[in-house]
């Protein structure tokens, strides 16, 4: 994996999406918060087991707390969305003050089972300080058709997609765009 980061940070200008163990890949490459690999230390973030110590597989309700990321850069801001999760090490650890890291996207609640992992400020996702690399722990993939959702709301009934399905149209924008 750090190989296939690193060409594509030195030799082309991307995106990076880690989603679940894609996010642990990008937090201990420190790729996510940092924008560049790093070597592992006691000072950096990292995933560790759930506060409950077991599996969560569940549907959590979350909010885009910032448009830094090309990803969330059309999806409204604190606008709650529910999403898929399903991870035992999904606990995001920071080691320093929330404002140190960019956090585009929170858990709406900050106790269980709203936060369904314990991690540090709500954090269901973190990027790089460009926004570039998006690392989060819920399923977005999981969740961009209104039948992955078990009470969607009623009167978007009649949506093909979620609003979910915006954070792959930004990114593919972004890519053409700076292609």
């Amino acid at each position: 994996i750090k190989e296939a980061v690193t060409d594509l940070l030195e030799n082309r200008d991307g995106l990076v999406g880690g989603i679940c163990n894609g996010f642990q890949a990008l937090v201990k490459l420190g790729l996510v918060p940092y924008g560049e690999i790093l070597e592992m230390n006691s000072e950096m973030p990292t995933l560790t087991y759930n506060d409950i110590a077991r599996h969560q597989s569940k549907l959590v309700t979350t909010k885009v707390v910032s448009k830094l990321s090309p990803w969330f850069s059309k999806i409204e801001l604190g606008e709650e969305f529910v999403i898929p999760i399903s991870h035992g090490e999904g606990k995001f650890d920071l080691p320093y003050e929330e404002n140190h890291y960019h956090i585009p996207m929170k858990y709406s609640y900050s106790s269980y089972p709203a936060n369904p992992n314990g991690s540090d400020y709500n954090v269901a996702g973190i990027c790089s300080a460009d926004g570039r690399h998006l690392a989060m722990m819920p399923h977005l993939e999981r969740a961009i058709f209104p039948w992955q959702w078990g009470f969607y709301p009623q009167d978007r009934r009649n949506d093909e997609t979620t609003p979910w399905i915006d954070a792959f149209i930004n990114a593919r924008r972004w890519i053409e765009k700076n292609k």
